[in-house]
């Protein structure tokens, strides 16, 4: 029986060397940018790379990987909350990056899936609003709105599906802050990126006078946005980590080093940076990935 074993897993790493690795990712700007840095970073190295950055939301890349259609991509610890609902990960847990990192690798490993290091980066899910709005109410953190929607502050959020309909998002904010927004105070967007929100925030698009936001969106500033604290920690924190097929990674063992070390360099103000340069700038999120590999000497 365990020859029989050894050959079959012989044959499942056989296979995964046989065909190029194909990497996913997120549509959103730093979702692109960290899903190009993965590509580039492995046809660096040599290795024959198939390009599915751009694929669809975090439950697009899940499913996408989990049936082998996709080798790896770049997803966030805190998102351990939502892929693993069983596990009733608490709020003290979800936001200490070790072990919300471990619990996430623990977890995952037996769907052979691999979280390879993340960067010490936390691009958790935040509320936005203008900063004249938030002078003008003294609005800081997510308590601070409760009690501005508790007196009949005229607030609409834009925001993605995913945003609104996941337990652990504006949800766990509900829950956290003891508020519970009406459907005309939402605009529901598919497929919108933070951007797109924090421009309908900024121009007051439909009304709109809130965001869904990252924590490393480069465009708050620019657009004068204000991101809500939120003291009460309602989102965990969401360090980016590549997240490979365990089959994959023993067919390319190299790629665990290679991944590590790119993933090391990143810092919260460069992520804001190279955000920027894709939202505001307009530059493609390969062309910006290239340039800051090459930079820190890490491709040619």
């Amino acid at each position: 029986m365990k020859t029989v074993l050894s050959l079959t897993l012989a044959a499942l790493i056989g296979s995964a060397a046989a065909r190029p690795i194909v990497v996913g990712s997120k549509l959103d700007p730093e979702a692109q940018i960290l899903g190009q840095m993965i590509v580039l970073t492995l046809k660096n190295a040599g290795l024959e790379v198939t390009d599915r950055t751009n694929l669809g939301d975090t439950g697009v890349n899940r499913k996408a990987i989990l049936a082998g259609e996709i080798d790896v991509y770049p997803e966030y610890t805190g998102n351990a909350v939502y892929l693993f609902p069983e596990a009733k990960i608490g709020a003290k847990q979800a936001g200490d990056p070790g072990v919300i990192y471990a619990l996430a690798r623990r977890l995952d490993a037996g769907n052979g899936i691999t979280w390879l290091r993340p960067a010490n980066v936390n691009n958790t899910w935040v509320i936005a609003v203008p900063g004249s709005l938030a002078a003008a109410q003294k609005l800081s953190s997510v308590a601070d709105l409760a009690r501005y929607l508790k007196g009949g502050g005229r607030f609409k959020i834009a925001g993605s599906p995913e945003f609104f309909n996941r337990p652990d998002t504006m949800p766990a904010f509900e829950a956290a802050y003891g508020f519970k927004l009406r459907n005309d105070q939402k605009l529901v967007l598919a497929g919108a990126t933070p951007p797109q929100t924090q421009q309908a925030a900024a121009s007051g698009t439909s009304g709109v006078n809130a965001a869904m936001a990252y924590g490393t969106d480069g465009s708050l500033a620019a657009l004068k946005l204000v991101a809500l604290k939120d003291p009460r920690g309602a989102q965990a924190v969401y360090q980016p980590a590549p997240l490979i097929r365990t089959a994959t990674l023993k067919a390319y063992p190299q790629v665990e080093a290679l991944l590590n070390k790119t993933f090391a360099t990143l810092t919260q103000a460069t992520l804001q940076r190279l955000n920027a340069q894709v939202a505001l700038e307009g530059r493609t999120a390969q062309e910006v990935a290239r340039t800051y590999l090459q930079g820190q000497g890490l491709i040619k």
